[in-house]
């Protein structure tokens, strides 16, 4: 019997090692095979050439924009960049990739201590298979976004996290070095936030570890770490940017609502896979194990009945022992649980997004943690014991067929199609982004820069700067085979006035281009004066704000007049996009970002950051003027 428990405690240590290297190692094969880098993965990477050029973390020289959502995305780039001096593309991409499959390897390691390792059962990956059978979970695990290092973040908290409730000790290095990593979760992407401020909570109300020191100064010194980086950075942010969050928040308006498009984002990826089907089949199996494993030792122990004229605790014991099981297994599992539902409807609350999937992926993990591996105890007849009761039977066979089930669902995920219309935009608003730029550029694996030279306008972009030296404004046209180019005034400096492009795909343009050469966009991104309009009520999600270029033309400073002005602009709507910008709230607001980075600016910066954020402004220049209380010069009704 001996021989046969040693042989079996081998084969629960072989199968779960095996199932963590099978299920990284076709993680790896399925993200490699559907490897790309986004648009938007490459406006991450203007940001990091600024860096390594010395100009600081800018999207353009001289304009202090954070246009990348995640900034410890953007550092852990620009760290490995310079420390490899390797391509960006490629550094990206092995970054991407690496954390991707690192993120499935710490949540299975996470899951299989929540479960314990016995020789009487077997670890089976399951949630994990559910993961990444997922289309969208490949496509992001390289696309040169933050997706990967969410959900690295997010497995590498969850796995300290489950140490920290089973340990009977906890060092003080263990203890604060949970505390520092959770509270970088508003470096890792704001959302995230809320993710960070739930585990500081528990682990702030839980039992502290052994201490000498007084219990205040122990949870003064926890607020402190936790806050040491995120705070520094805010307040460095609020300077230097002028806001208190990232510049994309105010261009998507990340604190409105559009709750009926955020229900369909939401079944755009849960109905086409039919992924409610496996998480509800996993729910079920873990609540099924979890009793069976209670009713185990009740039967195993006698029960405690108290009588009928016992006290009932006191408050302050039932707030004592609600603080112990904070430090408990079952405490992080509802942790992750209600993370990831709060998630999720912060996401159907802002409409979701246009990339099919992508910001789902973070929720979708984190419901899956408690279930990435899920225990398969064997019959004591199997282990050579006396057999056990006959429910111990039929659990093994449910939590059998479930993972059987499960791995059955995953090839079926994995092939399916959700989006079938390729280069068109439905609707909805949402694409397969990843297959759009495929089939938009020409390239299997669009990674480099210059295969989106491939995507329409691109390679009259580059050929009309390189025509045009004494510099200009380019406003996309219907044509792809040219560019409205609005000139500068007259006379023009010997080195050039230098080149602005108008476009919405800043990622394709800005690395195709050098970095003197200013690319802004329409939805605000990495351009200040359009983030800080108003939302468009019925505008495509992600992109429903929509400057008009009169206001660039006169904002870059180039000719205003016909006919060297593009031909179907007006004259008038350029005049009042001029008495437009000189409201002097919108002058304050862009000298946050264009005026010389003083310590006053510095300061002043701080102090306006929330009403910056707040700073809104009418796209449509005429009702701009009315909104400021400015006088309307084309307007003969107006008073001079």
């Amino acid at each position: 019997m001996e021989s046969s428990a040693r042989r079996f405690s081998r084969l629960s240590r072989i199968t779960f090692v095996g199932g963590v290297a099978l299920t990284a190692a076709l993680f790896a094969i399925g993200g490699w095979e559907r490897r790309w880098i986004a648009d938007d993965g490459l406006i991450v990477l203007r940001t990091v050439r600024n860096l390594l050029a010395g100009n600081g973390p800018v999207f353009n020289a001289g304009e202090r924009v954070e246009a990348n959502t995640s900034t410890a995305w953007t550092y852990i780039v620009w760290f490995f960049s310079w420390l490899t001096q390797a391509r960006l593309e490629y550094v990206v991409l092995g970054i991407a990739l690496t954390l991707s499959v690192g993120a499935i390897v710490f949540a299975m390691l996470g899951t299989a201590r929540l479960w314990g390792g016995t020789a009487a059962q077997l670890l089976l990956p399951a949630g994990a298979l559910v993961y990444i059978a997922v289309p969208p979970a490949r496509d992001y695990a390289t696309s040169g976004l933050e997706s990967s290092l969410v959900i690295f973040w997010l497995a590498v908290l969850w796995w300290q996290l489950i140490r920290w409730s089973q340990a009977e000790k906890v060092s003080r290095a263990s203890f604060f070095g949970l505390v520092f990593f959770a509270g970088l979760a508003p470096l890792i992407r704001p959302e995230m936030t809320l993710v960070g401020a739930l585990t500081l909570l528990m682990i702030f109300c839980a039992p502290l570890p052994e201490t000498r020191m007084r219990p205040w100064v122990f949870r003064v010194l926890i607020v402190a770490v936790a806050g040491l980086v995120p705070v520094c950075y805010q307040i460095w942010r609020m300077g230097y940017y002028g806001l208190p969050y990232p510049n994309t928040a105010v261009a998507k308006d990340a604190g409105g609502a559009k709750w009926g498009q955020g229900w369909v984002y939401l079944w755009n990826l849960v109905g086409p896979y039919w992924l409610w089907l496996p998480l509800l089949v996993l729910a079920l199996t873990a609540l099924l194990v979890v009793r069976s494993r209670r009713l185990g030792e009740q039967t195993g122990r006698h029960s405690v009945v108290r009588s009928a004229d016992a006290a009932k605790p006191s408050a302050r014991e039932r707030l004592h022992d609600f603080s112990v099981w904070l430090r408990t297994p079952a405490a992080v599992v509802t942790l992750v649980l209600v993370a990831g539902v709060l998630l999720t409807l912060y996401q159907v609350r802002v409409g979701g997004d246009f990339m099919h999937g992508r910001m789902l992926l973070p929720q979708l993990f984190c419901l899956l943690l408690p279930v990435m591996v899920i225990p398969l105890k064997l019959p004591d007849a199997l282990l050579g014991g006396t057999p056990g009761p006959r429910r111990t039977d039929w659990v093994f066979l449910i939590v059998l067929a479930a993972f059987a089930g499960t791995a059955g669902w995953a090839l079926f995920a994995s092939n399916t199609t959700a989006i079938k219309l390729g280069t068109k935009i439905s609707s909805s608003g949402i694409v397969d982004e990843r297959i759009y730029y495929v089939l938009n550029t020409g390239h299997d694996h669009p990674i480099r820069a210059e295969d989106y030279l491939d995507y329409p306008r691109m390679r009259a972009m580059v050929r009309d700067i390189a025509d045009n030296p004494n510099g200009g404004l380019l406003i996309n046209s219907p044509s792809f085979m040219n560019w409205y180019i609005a000139p500068p005034p007259e006379p023009i400096p010997a080195e050039g006035a230098g080149h602005t492009v108008f476009f919405l795909n800043l990622g394709m343009t800005s690395m195709n281009v050098p970095l003197d050469v200013r690319v802004i966009d329409q939805m605000g991104l990495a351009y200040p004066l359009a983030a800080h309009t108003d939302r468009l009520t019925d505008g495509r999600i992600g992109h429903d704000k929509n400057l008009y270029p009169d206001w660039v033309v006169v904002d870059a400073g180039m000719v205003d007049k016909k006919p060297w002005m593009p031909w179907f602009m007006d004259e008038r709507w350029v005049t009042q996009a001029r008495v437009a910008l000189s409201c002097p709230e919108t002058q304050d607001m862009l000298a946050s970002t264009r005026a010389p980075l003083t310590f006053d600016r510095f300061r002043h910066n701080i102090q306006q950051s929330l009403e910056f954020a707040k700073y809104r402004i009418d796209r449509v220049p005429k009702y701009e003027i009315q909104r400021c209380g400015l006088v309307d010069p084309t307007d003969p009704n107006s008073p001079k």
